[in-house]
């Protein structure tokens, strides 16, 4: 009778074991738990409550964060060139006066249009007001998107890093949805796919750390980064979090969503070394530099921007746009201290100021040349 009811306890345990594994679970892939995903570098980035309750009580206490001393620069977007740097490859049959050139449009936060061999490519989309479960409460846009959602140019791709409320907005996914009448292809970490399907946006691959997909010639690998998921109280660790490193013909670059610095940039550095040219693995890296502060409580899960010259150098970056400041006051630096704070790192770590650049919201960056018509604005 003992050993049955030992047998019995086992079958049960896995049982459970297996109610509870999440969709995707491999025990051979070090990143995953029956529950969820874990960092594989140890950090414990996801920190209790009572430390965050320590956090908010020290903010309180010194007034922090301190206005900004100027406001988030912003410039009119050449929406319209933009669109037409697109507009000659979806002409069936038209022939293109010139190949589009690659591009990147900072619209705020972590919210990049990339264009690259004629594809315009969405980096966590976020154009709601608030960075939020409700539209009433949570952190408030400094500054509209750089381009409002429905000036876009048609979008092909959405690139998500991971189900924060700040780089996954469920109004923004079902906006882009409906806009392309389900055309626009959503790539996601693991674990995502289900909550955009409930929202009625099916047109989802989702990946796990070093997948691939392919899409009109573009490879799209979703990389390790340090990091965490949550949307709710009792939801951590449950989805998967990363970067993305993109391949194209015209144009090779990284986003690295939210991250602490870690030796995934290295070696994902180290695992696309066939795709290097003369030392230099990205034209561009999208890197996030702000909402850094307190140091204690955001390292391992915010780089600042010392980090994120030292993750421009791992990556082979050619060059790297900063990105994630300036939109929401999500931490105790002020809005507009982290391109300061950069312009500090890059000095004190010998990279020049056009190898690792901010841009105005609304504003682009060339990596193959300015076309003409966007000089003159």
């Amino acid at each position: 009778m003992a050993l049955r009811a030992c047998a019995l306890a086992a079958a049960a345990a896995l049982l459970s074991l297996a109610a509870h594994a999440h969709h995707g679970y491999d025990a051979a892939r070090p990143h995953h738990t029956p529950e969820g995903f874990r960092n594989v570098t140890g950090a414990q980035v996801a920190k209790p409550f009572s430390s965050l309750l320590r956090w908010k009580w020290d903010a309180w206490r010194e007034g922090l964060p301190p206005d900004p001393g100027q406001p988030t620069p912003v410039v009119l977007p050449a929406v319209q060139l933009l669109k037409a740097n697109t507009e000659p490859v979806r002409r069936v049959g038209a022939q293109a006066a010139r190949p589009p050139l690659p591009s990147a449009t900072w619209i705020g936060h972590a919210t990049v249009l990339v264009q690259s061999a004629g594809l315009n490519i969405l980096t966590d989309p976020v154009f709601s007001e608030r960075a939020s479960p409700v539209s009433f409460l949570g952190p408030k846009r400094a500054q509209p998107p750089g381009i409002a959602l429905a000036d876009l140019p048609p979008i092909d791709v959405v690139l998500v890093s991971h189900n924060h409320y700040d780089h996954l907005d469920r109004l923004s996914a079902v906006q882009l949805n409906e806009r392309s009448g389900g055309r626009t292809l959503f790539l996601v970490p693991l674990g995502i796919k289900a909550f955009l399907e409930r929202q009625g946006v099916t047109n989802v691959v989702e990946l796990d750390w070093w997948d691939v997909h392919r899409f009109q010639g573009v490879e799209f690998h979703l990389v390790p980064v340090q990091h965490w998921s949550a949307r709710g109280l009792d939801d951590r660790y449950q989805t998967l979090w990363g970067g993305w490193s993109v391949f194209a013909p015209d144009l090779r670059w990284y986003f690295s969503g939210d991250a602490g610095y870690s030796m995934h940039f290295a070696q994902t550095r180290e695992r696309f070394a066939s795709h290097a040219r003369e030392g230099t693995l990205f034209d561009l890296a999208l890197l996030a530099i702000g909402a850094y502060a307190p140091r204690w409580f955001m390292a391992d899960q915010h780089m600042d921007p010392a980090d994120a010259v030292r993750a421009h150098k791992d990556l082979g970056a050619r060059r790297s746009l900063g990105i994630h400041w300036g939109t929401f006051q999500l931490t105790d630096e002020a809005l507009d201290q982290p391109p300061i704070a950069l312009a500090a790192a890059r000095q004190a770590q010998g990279v020049a100021e056009q190898d690792f650049f901010v841009l105005p919201i609304g504003g682009t960056t060339w990596p193959a040349g300015a076309p003409a018509a966007h000089a003159k604005q």
